[in-house]
Order: C-alpha cells, then structure tokens, then sequence
C-alpha cells in the first residue's frame, strides 16, 4: 500500500525493523556453521550481523522521531523458520541452513540487491531493500510539513550515543552509526546509512567514504565468487527444532533462545521511557557475546543421533517472570549437567545485577 500519512509511513517502519530482524538468524546461523571461526568467511558475515543490527536501531530511532511506539517486547519482529522476507518479491524464503555457495547466491545475495538508479521506490512488493527504504525516505520528504512529524521526536528515547556502537573488523567507523532523528534531513542521512551500508546504491561497492569498507553485497560476493573459500561446513540441520532434539539437549537449546529473547527485552529496555540505556546495552553485548556465541558454539560439537551436529534453533522463548533472574537460573541448571558452559552461567548471573 502507499505511505499517505503518518500511520502509513509508522507501519513501515514496523516493517523495516522486521526485516531487519528477519535476516539476523539466517545470517548468525550460517556463521555458526562454519567450522573455522577464524577464517575470513565468519569474519565477513559477524560483520554484516553488527550492521544489521545498527539498521534496526536507526529504523526504530526514525519510528520514535515520527511519534511511533517500537513494540520489542512483543512477537512482532521476531521472526519465525522456515519462514520469508516480508513483501519481497519475488519471495524470498529464509530458512535456518549451513553455510553454502547456493545459500550464499540464492537467497543472501538478492536480500542484499542493490537497488538501481531508475528503480521506483516501493513500499510494498518491493524488489530490493533500496526501493523500499526509498519508499520510507520520499513519504517523510513529502509528509514532514504536512503533518509536522517531527513535533516530538522522543530524542531522551532515541539511540543516539555513538559510543554504544562500536564498528568490527571490516566496517569502518565513517560508513555510519548511531545518531539521533529529529528532522528530515536526520533521517534520510540514516535511511542513506541502512541503504549504503547494506546493498550500497547501483554497481557502489563502498560503504564509507574512503572507500575501506565493502558494502555487504560486495562482501557475500566475495564468498560466492570464491574469492573466499568457504572451507570447511559443519553438518547442521535446516530448520531445526528444540522439540526434537534428545531430551539432555533441549535444555540447552532452551538456554540459547531464552537469551535471543532477552535481547529483545534487552532492546525495549533501550527504547524505553525512563530507561538506562547504559545498562541495557551492557545486557544485550553481554548476551551476544557471553552467552549466544559460547552456547551455540556448544550445540554444534554435540552429534545428533540421527546424524549431523545440533545448531540453535531460534524459537520464541516464554518467560513467566523476571526474564534475567530466570536465565541465570536456567543457566545454572544447565551448567550442572555440561560443565562447558558454567562460563555462561557466571555470565548469565552477571546480567542479573548489571
């Protein structure tokens, strides 16, 4: 549907942060594959993951500028495998799936198809992520004064210290970061960020001005050219389930989606009023690095009994009170029966009194 007026254009930018969201599993899935985590493919697509989830926060800084209400707490941008691309088409399927030259051109390389200079923008069916973020940016270019949309952009909630972002291997600082959204101008100069950053604009290969980060279409064609070789893949399943895994499994399997949901939480607590950014981005890189990557690693080097390895499976956890008290606790569980993860536990606990 077009973007006629500020409910419209919110809608979208529900839409944009689900998309975000969408490709983050898929792409974390394919770097846990790997069986050498040091090697140049992991590290180029960890890359694009980090940016992923900057577009987000400056999808959810536009929303709030424009008097939106982010919903993190909810299902709304979690998303679900198998599962799709919302409104591409053509459809894209996204699934949970190893590391592979077909995954790579089939699906990871036409999310990131970089938009052409004669192509409309396009809010819904849209073919590339360039059309549609180009939808988003004319509908606030023709809107702005119309409806005054920036009368209360919600600055003290906005995601706007640039130190609570910090570029890794192969981003570089000046391709864009964390600002706050308080003007057309604001805004566009992110939706440019998101764009250029991810597909980049025509046959652009840069995402910086000086020309030292690749955009992340030009980074995956390094993999499906061969410029990187994928080496060697650990056998995971393709959309897997915690359900059937063997039951000493699940457990773990619960641990990791319990923290992937904390994120979320970790999230609305970011963009909430009256809340301490500072100890809700200390939670969500606690959880990312101290207890998302060492369990998922831990998953892939338990054999299955049907064959292949485990892998996280990414579903929507259930907390029935507090969420941190309650991830300590299932951590610490956990950790009783595999010792290899009482770091994780201690991590878990450390999130509790953060």
């Amino acid at each position: 549907m077009p973007i006629e007026t500020p409910t419209d254009l919110r809608d979208h930018l529900h839409t944009a942060i689900s998309i975000e969201m969408a490709t983050i599993p898929a792409y974390l899935y394919a770097l846990y594959s790997f069986e050498d985590q040091s090697a140049l493919p992991p590290r180029l697509i960890r890359s694009i993951v980090v940016e992923e989830m900057l577009h987000a926060a400056l999808s959810t800084n536009i929303l709030l500028a424009v008097g939106g209400e982010p919903e993190w707490s909810s299902d709304r941008y979690f998303p679900n495998y198998p599962g799709e691309l919302p409104h591409h088409r053509p459809r894209i399927d996204l699934d949970l799936a190893p590391v592979s030259i077909d995954l790579v051109r089939d699906v990871l390389l036409v999310i990131e198809q970089p938009e052409m200079h004669s192509a409309p923008a396009e809010g819904d069916d849209y073919a590339s992520l360039g059309q549609f973020y180009h939808s988003i940016e004319t509908s606030i270019e023709r809107m702005a004064d119309r409806f005054d949309l920036f009368s209360d952009p919600q600055l003290e909630r906005q995601m706007s210290d640039s130190s609570f972002y910090r570029p890794v291997q192969f981003d570089a600082e000046d391709s864009g970061n964390l600002a706050p959204i308080e003007s057309t101008p604001d805004a566009c100069d992110a939706i440019s960020v998101i764009v250029h950053q991810g597909e980049g604009l025509s046959d652009e290969r840069w995402a910086d001005p000086e020309h030292k980060e690749l955009t992340h279409y030009h980074k995956l064609l390094l993999l499906a050219d061969g410029k990187a070789a994928l080496g060697s893949v650990l056998p995971v399943p393709i959309n897997p389930r915690t359900a059937n895994y063997p039951a000493e499994l699940q457990q773990v399997s619960d641990l990791f989606n319990a923290a992937y949901r904390a994120t979320y939480l970790a999230l609305d607590d970011m963009f909430s009023v009256g809340g301490n950014q500072g100890t809700a981005v200390g939670r969500l890189y606690g959880l990312m690095t101290g207890v998302l990557g060492p369990v998922a690693r831990y998953l892939v080097t338990v054999d299955l009994p049907d064959g292949g390895v485990a892998a996280p499976t990414f579903e929507w956890f259930e907390f029935s009170g507090d969420p941190w008290a309650e991830l300590s606790a299932l951590a610490n569980r956990i950790a009783r029966d595999h010792p290899d993860l009482q770091t994780v536990a201690t991590v878990a606990d450390n999130l509790v009194n953060t």
